[in-house]
């Protein structure tokens, strides 16, 4: 049998690059980028995204932070935009909250981009009526 000569398995190579997101210098986006919300998660290193000119495009995350960087439904991100598909485009760079927030101060993003909402981007209001909620009878219960 063969010794182990490392210092450990996949669980220590995750945690090795922790502590370097905790203060970041703010990206702004140059010519050939957009701002983008994502709305849902294809898989595949895929995601849907509404950038904020009005396009809808398919997004692909780049090699670097896949499987590192997660993102989600709702998140901003930065996405660089392709020459020769205009309904495609790269996400170059996720913004954390705190960062999206400081974007919409500066009046990178507009007004009307709702921050943190989760996962339901452009799905119904709250009084839109296509609630889950099912009010059931309390006659029945009195009968056992």
């Amino acid at each position: 049998m063969p010794k182990n000569k490392g210092k450990g398995g996949k669980n220590r190579k995750r945690g090795k690059n922790e502590a370097d997101d905790d203060k970041r210098e703010l990206v702004f986006k140059e010519d050939g980028q957009e701002y983008a919300q994502v709305t849902r998660m294809l898989g595949n290193g895929r995601c849907e995204a509404i950038c904020v000119d009005g396009t809808k495009r398919l997004c692909h995350i780049r090699g670097k932070m896949h499987k590192k960087v997660w993102i989600a439904a709702g998140d901003i991100v930065l996405v660089g935009l392709r020459d020769y598909q205009d309904d495609k485009a790269d996400v170059i760079l996720k913004y954390m909250n705190d960062e999206a927030r400081l974007l919409k101060a500066y009046g990178e993003l507009p007004d009307t981009l709702r921050l943190n909402e989760g996962v339901d981007v452009d799905g119904p209001e709250e009084g839109d009526g296509d609630s889950d909620y099912i009010q059931f009878e309390d006659e029945d219960i009195d009968k056992i």
